[in-house]
């Protein structure tokens, strides 16, 4: 059975093999390998461990995905307007997709941003081309807003991002 919890220090490391496992598995055939490399740099443990112990209202904290003691699912978000939340970060152990560990996540993350912060609305960026997490958006309701073509390199696929929102 799978348990959504607020994560803490024992967590630090399946996160950070989750978050690994789980960008390559979106990215491996539409990233290149140095793009890969620098990106998931962000999930090294000191990083990881430090956002662990924070919660406020710009960064609710890590929330884990549990099945007998080891992390399936990873995500955090936080509000970044008085009424707007944002998911800034949300992985399934890959070989697990499909089994509702996102939808868990996400639910779990919606609830705090409801309650906790006053959340109306909640925003994800979603990298183009990410045709893993661009279906399930859409199926929770999101919408697409806009694209977000960077002023450097702008035909640099990999730094274009979509800007999807829902009400909550």
């Amino acid at each position: 059975m799978i348990q959504i919890m607020k994560a803490n220090d024992s967590h630090v490391k399946g996160i950070s093999s989750v978050c690994i496992r789980a960008y390559w598995a979106t990215y491996g055939e539409t990233h290149s390998k140095e793009w890969i490399e620098k990106v998931i740099r962000v999930y090294n443990r000191a990083r990881i461990l430090r956002e662990v112990s924070e919660s406020n209202r710009d960064w609710g904290g890590y929330f884990v995905a549990i099945e007998n003691g080891k992390v399936v699912g990873a995500a955090g978000g936080g509000m970044i307007d008085e009424e707007i939340g944002e998911l800034f970060v949300i992985y399934a152990d890959p070989d697990r997709r499909n089994e509702g560990i996102g939808s868990g996540l996400l639910n779990t993350i919606t609830k705090q941003q409801k309650e906790e912060y006053g959340a109306q609305s909640q925003w994800v960026f979603i990298q183009k081309g990410n045709m893993k997490g661009i279906p399930f958006y859409k199926s929770k309701g999101f919408k697409f807003q806009s694209e977000n073509i960077p002023k450097v390199y702008p035909e640099f696929p990999a730094r274009i991002k979509l800007r999807y929102s829902r009400e909550v």
